[in-house]
């Protein structure tokens, strides 16, 4: 049998380790809440997983010739070189935005060829360089 004193330690073992499974189911389903899944524009035509209500990111290059803006939307297509799709968004891209870069936009699908974006994140490589620093560099160059 046990005593008083054991009681209570297995007791509060117990008690703790119950709130730590809450707590961390709580945490995990949070999170899930948050993920948003990355999609090239091959796969977003090769499943049929894709839930159109949910966000989700896409990415690629942007393709060259294809940026077309308006006084409230810029719309353009985004490769991965075998697949495309249009995406239109409305806002202000960012600096490092142009035709042949890399871009990752994030919203929702319209249909597998259309996508409506919310945010745009524009990549760029490790040698990237801010223009402000690429221009003071040029100028004490001299």
């Amino acid at each position: 049998m046990l005593n008083n004193k054991t009681k209570n330690r297995l007791t509060i073992f117990v008690a703790i380790s119950i709130l730590t499974i809450i707590a961390i189911v709580f945490i995990f389903k949070t999170l899930e809440d948050n993920v948003l899944y990355f999609y090239s524009p091959s796969e977003i035509s090769k499943t049929d997983e894709i839930n159109l209500n949910n966000k989700i990111r896409i990415g690629g290059m942007v393709k060259e010739g294809s940026v077309k803006t308006s006084e409230d939307e810029i719309k353009f297509i985004v490769t991965d070189f075998k697949k495309e799709i249009i995406v239109s968004f409305q806002g202000t891209v960012p600096a490092l935005f142009a035709e042949g870069k890399g871009v990752v936009a994030e919203g929702k699908l319209k249909d597998k060829k259309f996508f409506v974006a919310k945010r745009i994140l524009a990549k760029h490589d490790e040698n990237y360089m801010p223009p402000e620093i690429k221009k003071n560099l040029n100028k004490n160059a001299k």
